[in-house]
């Protein structure tokens, strides 16, 4: 049998679930980083009404889902429609070092702000060493995640 393969419906494919469709919107952009013992995940949401926001951790997933909603009357000509509709959503996998029970979350300004506290068997401590008769001194020991 022959097939004929089209080097651009690839292409096509990738490019929808990067930057989606408007029936498709691509994913939420997000920053994460590690500040003293949580983490901070931002998630871009302008222009999302925070009634639509849905934020739930199970197990070790959160999830975040959103809606953005723009109908346009019927006495309107749009002439450009660039900016995506629907429900948006993202799945993050927590690592065990992490608190799920303890999580946070704000809104302002179009940004999402989940805060996950480092779980306290995860935190460094210190350890006390003796040697040979002598006082025990103590170091730091840090845990790591896996």
């Amino acid at each position: 049998m022959l097939m004929r393969t089209d080097p651009f419906r690839e292409f096509d494919r990738l490019t929808q679930q990067a930057f989606g469709t408007k029936f498709r919107p691509a994913v939420m952009p997000m920053d994460a980083y590690r500040q003293d013992d949580q983490f901070v995940v931002n998630f871009d949401l302008p222009g999302v009404d925070p009634s639509t926001i849905d934020l739930t951790v199970e197990k070790n997933v959160l999830s975040v889902s959103a809606e953005r909603r723009w109908e346009a009357a019927e006495d309107v000509q749009i002439v450009a429609s660039e900016r995506p509709q629907g429900t948006f959503n993202r799945q993050l996998f927590l690592g065990e070092g992490l608190d799920a029970d303890r999580v946070e979350a704000s809104y302002d300004n179009g940004v999402l702000s989940v805060t996950i506290p480092v779980a306290e068997q995860a935190k460094p401590r210190k350890v006390a060493i003796s040697a040979g008769g002598a006082d025990p001194r103590t170091i730091e020991a840090s845990a790591t995640e896996s």
